[in-house]
């Protein structure tokens, strides 16, 4: 064996992966990078893997990620001189329910504004090209043409080989045993052959991820799941360039073999592998074939591929995957560690490896991806999803759903009730229907003691329409509350702060003590890397709310560009704080009520605070909101919230007043104009595309993007911007649907909702900036095309009379 040398980036795992990673480095110029493998290459979840290459998901920017593993397939072959086995025959998905048929719906006209080619078929076409398979209960069915299925084991040793050429090292059989910390990155690598030492490491372990990182103080929420699939014998005149099929109503799939068929499915309840921790020598070995637990998958595949009760068994290949804890893949810098990148918890690594590959690498080199990959950044998780007790139960739930139909709204039953508001029983005992956030349980909306139904999913009307709608007229109207204690809540502090966050914001921090400034952090790029908002609550001291899910991404970003000096200080609060939210016309009726402060406006103006004391317990009272009327979001110690919560209610009684939830919240915001970060922005857009031109102030100095946002200006002003539509036909809308001038794309919803003040359905998208001459354009949902109509601005107050009251 060759001896261990030091090497610029150390890929751990040489499963496709870690191979495609490596493969992609080289390609970009990085020579220096060793992967090291335990075992040998493939020999993890890589080797037994199905190999299906399916595209299309309900993220654009997975679809892409998708899409760009099929480009690399296509030409891996000719670049590397390996062959792949690479099939490209296509995937069959059929629909055997009418909410399936418009999951189909859904799915194309996704795929139509993703540039990815798809064709709604009947029962009979789809039987032409499976002919195999009975059209029993058959409803229809789509085909995506340009998906398929590849040899796994080929296509990692292709990576390997590809990467080998261009100077990269692999070594198998080295297994790492622990990391060296030091400063906040890995500084060394111990390993069974000697210590190595590295600039980045990569965590492509696979199921072994989650303990290989914790050995460098990284929580990285992945586990290993058992997943099972059989081989038949040969099927005799079994066509030979069959396309792979999914019957996700019978939670099957199929791939072709060798004269035969491979079957297997996602059924509930399947089994942890390693919960105790993974046998350190486990390598290229299967799991005890389970024929009892794949007997409801054999049930439903003889019923709809009838031959295979007529044909033999040529194996059944029961093997660990690895799995998240929200079941994407895990990717990007440790928010604890610089220099350590995961790219890991991928269950699809087949279909995803190719894309991952050049991802990560551009990641790595460029120190940002050049596309928007939140959904897979590590930092979208909290603490709480590396722990045990919420992992397995979480993962098996969401595997067992995987063939599940994802209705809107949807919310886990497994792992809930992690992290509690102090009024969670009291708004449960009003009718609070939560759902779950970041761990913490919120209100989505609130329903009448006469009428607790329960939720029903559906891509039509919800059930909950008009709950939202009383929910949402209150706060026009009347006066509410809402419960929003879930918020990330951050202290930054020392002499370091100012400075700090005046590099960090596009907008001027430097404002007196009691003002909120409402601002966004940039990337080099220029792309929106956080939206929060800023008080100042002393000369040296800040304080940062940010939404619930962004906490751990948003303090990272922060921390990554602190000095380490100790000149500053980063504390945070968000379970020290609850937040109540009083809002609407009679919000200020209500709190003077229950305060012997002034709360005027000449006194507590629009985007400053206050500290108060509300019935008597010490409350900051942040003027500031995000659905678009007279209110405060008002911060306190856990402890008195009950207190405050019931101060304000009993003064809110003569008004009518309302507890709301988070579905209204989204409406209101809509109607406003407000832009929610994930989708309305991310690091896709810049501040000029958003709208958002008039937070930037580029006479402050510089900041992290001026020069980008400069280049941008000196070239002409943005290329497209973000615009209001309004729906005039109701629809159901939920984000992602096509935007079209006289039937052709221009771009996708970003969000959509209904506007109940306004009365029809809304939904933002960014447009051209020349199609702004134009004002009628469609959308298209469920196969319907809508007319849309273009406004100018927010539909609901443009001019802030009503906030600034």
């Amino acid at each position: 064996m060759a001896e261990l040398q030091d090497a610029e980036i150390i890929i751990i795992g040489g499963g496709i992966v870690g191979c495609s990673i490596a493969y992609q480095l080289a390609r970009m110029g990085k020579k220096d990078v060793l992967v090291l493998e335990k075992s040998g290459l493939t020999h993890g979840s890589t080797w037994h893997a199905a190999g299906l290459v399916g595209q299309l998901r309900s993220s654009r920017n997975l679809t892409r990620v998708l899409q760009k593993s099929v480009e690399i397939y296509d030409r891996l072959e000719a670049d590397t001189g390996q062959a792949i086995d690479w099939k490209k025959v296509g995937s069959l998905r059929l629909a055997c329910s009418k909410e399936r048929i418009l999951e189909l719906k859904r799915a194309a006209t996704m795929a139509k504004s993703f540039g990815l080619e798809l064709h709604l078929l009947n029962a009979k076409e789809a039987q032409e090209l499976f002919p195999i398979m009975s059209t029993e209960d058959v409803l229809g069915a789509a085909f995506i043409p340009s998906d398929g299925y590849v040899d796994p084991s080929s296509v990692t040793q292709a990576f390997a080989r590809g990467a080998r050429k261009n100077g990269v090292r692999i070594q198998e059989g080295v297994k790492v045993l622990d990391m060296i910390v030091k400063d906040q990155r890995v500084e060394e690598l111990v390993t069974d052959q000697g210590r190595v030492k590295c600039e980045v490491v990569v965590n492509a372990a696979g199921f072994w991820s989650r303990e290989l990182a914790l050995k460098a103080g990284v929580k990285t929420p992945t586990v290993a799941l058992e997943h099972q699939y059989l081989v038949t014998e040969p099927i005799p005149d079994i066509p030979p360039n069959m396309p792979a099929m999914r019957d996700p109503d019978l939670l099957i799939y199929y791939k072709p073999e060798v004269h035969g068929i491979a079957i297997g499915g996602w059924e509930p309840d399947t089994i942890s592998f390693g919960e105790k921790g993974i046998p350190g020598e486990f390598a290229q070995q299967l799991l005890p074939e389970n024929f009892d637990r794949f007997e409801q998958l054999g049930i439903n595949a003889a019923k709809r591929t009838p031959i295979v009760n007529e044909v033999g068994v040529r194996q059944l290949i029961n093997g660990p995957i690895p799995w998240s804890a929200d079941e994407g893949f895990i990717l990007g810098w440790a928010p604890e560690v610089d220099n350590f990148f995961s790219a890991t918890g991928i269950s699809i690594g087949i279909a995803g490896a190719g894309g991952v590959g050049q991802m990560v690498s551009e990641w790595i080199i460029e120190g940002e991806p050049s596309i928007d990959l939140w959904p897979f950044d590590i930092r979208r998780f909290n603490d709480h999803h590396n722990e045990k007790s919420f992992l397995y139960p979480r993962t098996i739930e969401s595997y067992g759903k995987t063939y599940f139909i994802h209705f809107p709204g949807e919310e886990h039953e497994s792992s809930r009730n992690i992290r509690q508001s102090p009024l969670y029983d009291l708004l449960k005992e009003k009718g609070a229907s939560y759902g779950s956030k970041a761990g913490w349980e919120r209100p989505n909306f609130f329903v009448s003691k006469n009428n607790r139904t329960a939720e029903a999913l559906t891509f039509e009307k919800p059930n909950w329409f008009d709950c939202v709608g009383e929910e949402h007229k209150a706060v026009r109207e009347r006066v509410a509350l809402i419960d929003q204690t879930s918020f990330s809540k951050f202290r930054i502090s020392g002499p370091g702060a100012l400075d700090l966050l005046q590099y960090l914001a596009v907008s001027n921090i430097d404002k007196p003590i009691g003002k909120i400034i409402y601002t966004q952090f940039l990337n080099s790029r220029g792309g929106i890397e956080a939206d929060l908002t800023i008080s100042r609550t002393g000369e040296e001291e800040f304080y940062i709310v940010t939404g619930s899910a962004f906490g751990v991404h948003d303090r990272s970003w922060i921390e990554k560009h602190s000095p380490r000096d100790g000149s500053v200080v980063i504390d945070d609060l968000t379970e020290e704080f609850g937040v109540i939210n009083l809002c609407g016309p009679h919000a200020r009726d209500v709190l003077q009520n229950v305060t012997d402060d002034d709360i005027s406006n000449e006194t507590l103006p629009f985007s400053s605070y206050a500290d108060i004391r509300v019935a008597g317990h010490p409350v900051r009272a942040m003027r500031i909101g995000y659905v678009g009327e007279l209110g405060w979001e008002m911060h306190m110690g856990r402890e008195n919230m009950p207190a405050v919560y019931k101060a304000l209610a009993e003064a809110g009684s003569q008004y009518d007043i309302a507890d709301v939830g988070y579905r209204a919240i989204d409406s209101l915001r809509m109607e406003k104009g407000y832009l929610y970060w994930s989708s309305d922005i991310s690091p896709d857009y810049n501040p000029f595309e958003a709208g958002l031109g008039f937070r930037v102030n580029m006479k402050k100095g510089d900041f992290i993007g001026r020069d980008a946002l400069i280049a941008i200006m000196e070239n002409g002003g943005p290329e497209r911007k973000i615009a209001y539509f309004t729906l005039e036909k109701y629809m159901p809308v939920y984000g992602s649907e096509p935007i079209m001038r006289e039937g052709r794309i221009l771009d996708v919803t970003t969000s959509a909702n209904f506007g109940y003040t306004i009365g029809k359905p809304l939904v933002f998208g960014y447009l051209p900036v020349q199609e702004f001459e134009n004002r009628n354009f469609s959308v298209e949902a469920f196969g319907e095309v809508i007319p849309a109509t273009r406004h100018d601005g927010p539909l609901y107050d443009p001019e802030m009379k009503k906030l600034k009251l």
